[in-house]
């Protein structure tokens, strides 16, 4: 190989390797992002259902 053709070897796998970690970085990013999300998706409908249950208490306790 010539002395060219390493160095262009060279930049474009120093160019490969710093969009890996931006890809890496990126992936770890939107996965955090992800599972928070679905953790408050949880949370959400947890709490609906606290609330339909103490609501249904409350209209019991009216009637009674």
């Amino acid at each position: 190989m010539s002395k060219t053709n390493e160095s262009d070897f060279n930049n474009f796998e120093k160019k490969l390797d710093v969009l890996i970690k931006r890809f890496e970085e990126q992936k770890g990013i939107i996965d955090s992002y992800v599972k928070r999300e679905r953790d408050w998706k949880k949370d959400k409908v947890l709490h609906r259902k606290e609330v339909a249950h103490l609501e249904k208490n409350l209209e019991k306790a009216k009637n009674e």
